[in-house]
């Protein structure tokens, strides 16, 4: 049996593959992705989309595994290091610090379902987490993501399925 280093390993080593994973999906579809080499930053990758006008629309997005909850908070750390004191405070994520959470969550057949939460919504939620069951049509629905900045729309969105 594992102990709590070996678990705090796997977790810390399991979050880093996650960030890599979700960059690489999300490259195949939107090309211009990229890592944030910034360690103190509240997201973990930018996405640089251009948009039908022209313009281009910068999408940050943070990273989080996700087993049956996405958690939305930040600032603490995790794995190994999980002891660690910092003068980085726990916060809830907002639009202040990224645009949208992806939950990443590793299937049994080595598959990933990717949760695309806008943090739009967290402030609705009044939690600091959710479980997937009650966040399923998020889940691979790539049309939130790319209207994740669009406040009425998913909003509005959110209220049909009954999630707030």
């Amino acid at each position: 049996m594992p102990n709590n280093e070996e678990i705090g390993k796997q977790a810390s080593v399991d979050g880093f593959a996650h960030e890599y994973i979700v960059a690489g999906i999300l490259m195949k579809r939107y090309q211009n992705v990229s890592l944030v080499d910034l360690p103190l930053s509240p997201y973990d990758i930018i996405i640089a989309r251009k948009l039908p006008d022209g313009k281009e629309d910068i999408v940050r997005v943070q990273v989080k595994t996700a087993k049956t909850s996405v958690s939305f908070t930040g600032g603490t750390r995790g794995g190994v290091d999980r002891a660690y004191k910092s003068d980085v405070k726990t916060y809830v994520q907002s639009p202040d610090t990224s645009d949208c959470i992806v939950g990443l969550r590793p299937n049994e057949n080595g598959t990933f379902d990717l949760y695309f939460i806008p943090t739009v919504l967290i402030e609705h939620f009044g939690t600091k987490s959710k479980g997937l069951g009650t966040i399923e049509f998020l889940k691979n629905n790539y049309n939130i993501l790319e209207n994740c900045k669009n406040y009425s729309y998913i909003i509005n969105l959110a209220k049909e399925q009954g999630i707030i």
